[in-house]
């Protein structure tokens, strides 16, 4: 019962995100710390990424918008990974990498994807929708945050910001 009231309250963030995209300049704020399995099982880390400008996708196979823009965030990896930038998506798919391995392997996903555990959303200051994107910079601060799905060359445009910098 919990998981299918959990799906649909995630489902129904995904539409609003859908809706209508809404991004903002947040206070510096540290991000945090975080350790999580990737679809291998393998553990990847915050600090694994230190010193480069982080963007952190919060996101579903089964989100229609999430999903439409991850040709978007291959292309800015293929385009930026030289200069510092990493993609981390983290996925909140209740099946787990039995759903989203193939899924990456189908996308053709080239940035690492983990698998989000109950507390992550809040450390992160409440996910309160699907997709909800943030930007790290090389000094581990939260500078941007984005709730719904947003066109690539707009969102290129803040991340060239933090990593020119």
């Amino acid at each position: 019962m919990m998981k299918t009231f959990r799906t649909a309250l995630l489902a129904s963030f995904a539409l609003v995100a859908a809706l209508s995209a809404r991004a903002e300049t947040v206070p510096p704020t540290p991000a945090p710390e975080w350790k999580l399995k990737d679809v291998d099982g393998k553990v990847v880390s915050s600090a694994d990424f230190k010193g480069k400008v982080v963007v952190i996708d919060f996101w579903a196979t089964w989100c229609p918008p999430c999903v439409a823009e991850i040709p978007g965030y291959i292309a800015l990896q293929k385009k930026y990974g030289k200069d510092g930038l990493v993609m981390v998506g983290i996925s909140l798919d209740q099946k787990g990498p039995s759903v989203v391995k193939p899924f990456m392997a189908k996308m053709g996903i080239n940035y690492p994807i983990v698998m989000a555990d109950e507390d992550t959303p809040a450390a992160f200051g409440g996910v309160e929708a699907i997709p909800t994107t943030f930007i790290i910079d090389r000094a581990g601060m939260i500078r941007d945050r984005k709730l719904g799905a947003e066109e690539v060359e707009s969102y290129e445009q803040r991340l060239l910001v933090y990593l020119q910098k």
